[in-house]
């Protein structure tokens, strides 16, 4: 099993009222020309949890964002937001709990978005840490 050090927030750039999905993603991914889905999960604009590429297999949604310049994709799991604005509220519920999860499986994971590890990008429109932050008077740790 992989050491996974980052849990990364992303968002698709695409309205969240179009009705895109985990299986419209993998499409437009292996129209690319990569593997299929490079996340490992979907929020839907209506806040439904879809699964993407299994965490086993290694994601395809950063690159050359590693702190510590081990690698890219190595040592994360991505998920992405149908949305092109920030996520609303409903979203960032299945959000949080897609997290609690993972962090139950991966507990020195760190909690980023997309342009926290890439200064190229603004994904997912929202300070990623500052929002767990807050959420973290909901949590048990």
């Amino acid at each position: 099993m992989r050491t996974i050090k980052y849990l990364v927030v992303h968002v698709s750039d695409s309205p969240k009222d179009r009705g895109d999905t985990a299986e419209d993603i993998h499409r437009w991914h292996q129209q690319r020309g990569w593997d299929g889905i490079g996340y490992n999960a979907v929020i839907t604009g209506d806040a439904e949890l879809q699964p993407g590429r299994p965490d086993y297999w290694q994601g395809a949604h950063v690159r050359d964002f590693d702190k510590d310049g081990e690698g890219d994709n190595s040592d994360s799991l991505g998920i992405c937001i149908i949305t092109d604005t920030a996520p609303d509220e409903d979203q960032l519920r299945t959000l949080e709990g897609w997290l609690h999860v993972k962090l139950l499986e991966h507990p020195e994971a760190e909690v980023v978005g997309h342009r926290d590890l890439d200064s190229r990008k603004t994904c997912p429109n929202m300070d990623v840490p500052a929002w767990w932050a807050s959420r973290k008077k909901y949590r048990i740790d």
